[in-house]
């Protein structure tokens, strides 16, 4: 691990002084943020129910008393699942509806399109979706798991409780599977996989005849050595790829899948019961048995009127970065971009495990790696945990990465610092 120093927290100062008007904020003493998330298109089936939890964080920090005395206001956006539009309304939230921060994103792609305009407006984006690395942004924070923190312990675990030895990587045809599987190749063949024993296959978004591909799968499972998929599949391709499954009689204890981008949300859709014994790695689950967890888990259900609606790991994600932007506006007693950029490294908040997660000096979090098995429910059965680990902003098994490291702290403020040339650049955020 390139970091491994915990930085102090910011004290937090100023108490709240607004003016109420008979018991409620005024009309005009609001902060915005932005909440930018596909409510349509083909990654609306994981999307909406982040934004549906933004909208509760707002409530429930207003009822607090909101932010510097005022009232948080959420402008809600729909990107639709395409890439450009993010970038598109991510401008617009931040220059006609001047939003304080922006919490948003899902795909790669949407981050890399609107990462240059946060960049070119001084805005802070909070993306809370695990991602491939290989990035680093002075303003943005990357509240979802590394490779270091989901991708390579998913395979460690594989490898050494299953036995795994021959390795289908599946998924979809953008940057976060591609970059994943290329430091999982790495990773893998530095611990003695042979390239033969490696199967790496991409499909684009929303895709639905996977009889062919499945079946290959199969085929690359038959060679007598133990084999796992290790999915990046991404959306609602994920329903027709585990129904496929089952039609072809994959079961859990033959060819296991495991997934980073299927949670509780995702399940909600499928009929699991042909799914049982399948993995998830992930960073928190709604099975976690802790005081948090469960209070939080009673707030979204009062919130969507649901007692069905399911929690899962990117809701975790933005609870975190949401309360880590409180915490540092409150501490600089401002939303100035560049004020809360100094004073929220080393915030710490809770997580919904039953512990807290550091803002680290690259604008990654620390946070456990937990492994869980499909239960008939849609549920996850953790079956491991790890400790808190800080999330590796480049990856240590790609050559023109290991020797990079991002540290924003005044006076390097580098978000690629070679510690062998002693020097910032060579790899743009």
């Amino acid at each position: 691990m390139k970091l491994t120093k915990l930085v102090s927290s910011a004290l937090l100062a100023g108490m709240m002084s607004a003016t109420a008007f008979h018991g409620a904020f005024a009309a005009d003493d609001t902060i915005k943020i932005g909440v930018l998330h596909s409510l349509s298109g083909t990654m609306a089936i994981s999307e909406t129910t982040l934004k549906d939890a933004m909208l509760m964080l707002v409530e429930e920090q207003n009822k607090k008393g909101g932010v510097l005395g005022k009232k948080l206001e959420a402008v809600v956006v729909d990107p639709a699942s395409d890439w450009p539009l993010f970038a598109e309304k991510a401008r617009d939230l931040i220059e006609k509806d001047k939003v304080a921060a922006v919490f948003g994103c899902w795909t790669s792609s949407s981050r890399k399109s609107v990462l240059p305009v946060f960049e070119e407006l001084n805005s802070i984006l909070f993306y809370p979706v695990q991602y491939e690395g290989e990035e680093s942004s002075r303003n943005i924070f990357y509240t979802g798991a590394a490779p270091n923190q989901q991708a390579i312990p998913a395979v460690d675990y594989l490898a050494n409780t299953e036995g795994v030895e021959r390795w289908v990587l599946a998924g979809t045809d953008y940057v976060y599977p591609q970059t994943t599987n290329k430091i999982l190749k790495a990773y893998l063949m530095s611990k003695g996989v042979k390239e033969e024993d490696i199967m790496i296959n991409y499909t684009p978004f929303g895709h639905s005849d996977w009889q062919t591909i499945v079946s290959d799968i199969k085929k690359f499972g038959s060679a007598g050595k133990k084999t796992a998929v290790v999915s990046t599949i991404n959306g609602d391709a994920n329903v027709p790829f585990y129904k496929e499954l089952a039609n072809q009689g994959i079961k859990a204890e033959d060819i296991p899948v495991v997934a980073f981008s299927v949670g509780e949300e995702e399940l909600a859709g499928l009929d699991t019961g042909p799914l049982v014994g399948h993995l998830a790695a992930w960073n928190y689950f709604q099975s976690v048995d802790a005081p948090v967890n469960a209070e939080f888990i009673k707030t979204w259900h009062a919130y969507t009127k649901n007692d069905k609606r399911v929690t899962n790991d990117p809701m975790e994600a933005a609870y975190i970065g949401f309360n880590a932007w409180v915490k540092a506006v409150e501490a600089a007693g401002t939303t100035d971009t560049d004020a809360v950029l100094d004073s929220i490294i080393g915030v710490s908040v809770p997580n919904l495990s039953g512990g807290t997660s550091t803002v680290m000096p690259n604008h990654h979090i620390t946070k456990p790696v937990l492994i869980g098995e499909i239960q008939a429910d849609g549920q996850f059965d953790i079956v491991q945990q790890t400790p808190s680990v800080v999330g590796d902003e480049w990856s240590d098994y790609l050559p023109d990465s290991k020797d990079l490291i991002s540290d924003w702290r005044k006076p390097m403020s580098c978000g690629n610092f070679n510690v062998v040339t002693g020097k910032c650049g060579g790899k743009g955020s």
